[in-house]
């Protein structure tokens, strides 16, 4: 290779991490301001079950026609490539389902979440996930964590501590009556699912070859059924008075097409980013997200909810960091 070419490689590598930052970035922080702005503002409120139902349709008819692309835009070698992945291989599809169904509830529960904390206390409350995620890694796969990375996690749960007992309020939302403490149960509850998926997801992966768009696929298989049935089964009544999609206009599509969509393309540009980026993209996104909730929601910070958000960001940052190691020490995750 010569030095020319070298040199052109690295431009575009450092392009895709750039990249890979923007969209992390902003599908961290839009997806949490629509999220709260769709469940807090005046009007007709849509009904969030179906609204996960259709990000899971979205999500489904999308990585077909990904699928489709993949497999040369031929009708004939698509359907092959489902019916050796997906019919003729039942156990495995049969293990996706779990988190699948796991991913679901997790997504109801991010509504809920949306609707009863303030969007920066939201963002901040979620990298929980992190501890959970940890947590089941250890147990379940067996994962060493560095003292550093279990010194992050006591920051962590002191960082969001701090942040769920401070007195902050968004003086500008409107929407149903509010309670933090439904609020932060749904949070928690769809980290430590959060956590449980992703690993398990990992478990049976291992070794797997299989395209992410093909996996997603597998996973819409249950959770598009599981997603309408909920829908009909907790909101059968308000459909049936006020219709399927009563409340829906432009932002609330918008913030369906973010839920599906949004996580695709972090599946494609997440592979461009090492630990240290996804921490800052993270902690970037709690700043954006609290800066824009004072403009958006008339969102009041305080000394106390400001120091815990350096806590979990001081955390993020401490966790993701990875000095470079010998030969025999414990492996990290």
């Amino acid at each position: 290779m010569t030095s020319d070419s070298k040199n052109k490689k690295e431009a575009a590598n450092q392009t895709l991490k750039y990249l890979s930052l923007v969209t992390l970035t902003g599908q961290n922080a839009v997806l949490g301001l629509s999220m709260r702005y769709a469940r807090t503002r005046p009007g007709d409120m849509f009904i969030s079950t179906t609204a996960v139902f259709l990000a899971e349709l979205l999500k489904l008819v999308t990585c077909l026609g990904l699928v489709w692309n993949s497999e040369d835009r031929s009708f004939k070698q698509w359907w092959s490539a489902l019916d050796k992945t997906i019919i003729k291989q039942p156990m495995d599809t049969v293990k996706v389902m779990v988190p699948s169904a796991v991913y679901l509830v997790q997504n109801n529960l991010l509504y809920v979440a949306a609707s009863n904390l303030d969007v920066a206390t939201y963002q901040i409350t979620y990298q929980l996930k992190i501890l959970t995620t940890a947590m089941f890694a250890v147990t379940m796969l067996g994962k060493k964590l560095l003292p550093t990375q279990w010194f992050s996690l006591l920051l962590l749960v002191a960082g969001v501590a701090m942040v769920q007992l401070s007195d902050v309020k968004e003086v500008a939302s409107a929407g149903p009556d509010q309670s933090k403490f439904v609020g932060f149960s749904a949070a928690l509850t769809a980290c430590c699912l959060s956590g449980f998926a992703g690993v398990y997801f990992e478990k049976i992966l291992k070794g797997s070859d299989i395209s992410v768009w093909m996996r997603n696929v597998q996973l819409a298989i249950l959770s598009v059924p599981l997603g309408l049935l909920t829908s009909y089964v907790k909101d059968g009544g308000i459909i049936s008075d006020k219709g399927f999609f009563h409340g829906y206009d432009e932002f609330v599509w918008f913030t369906v097409a973010q839920n599906a969509l949004g996580g695709l393309l972090v599946a494609v540009v997440v592979k461009y980013a090492d630990n240290i980026l996804k921490g800052f993209a993270c902690s970037l996104a709690i700043i954006i997200t609290c800066v824009a909730s004072i403009f958006i929601f008339d969102f009041s910070l305080s000394l106390q909810f400001s120091a815990g958000a350096a806590l979990v960001i001081g955390s993020i940052f401490l966790y993701g960091y990875q000095p470079q190691q010998k030969s025999g020490l414990p492996e990290k995750i």
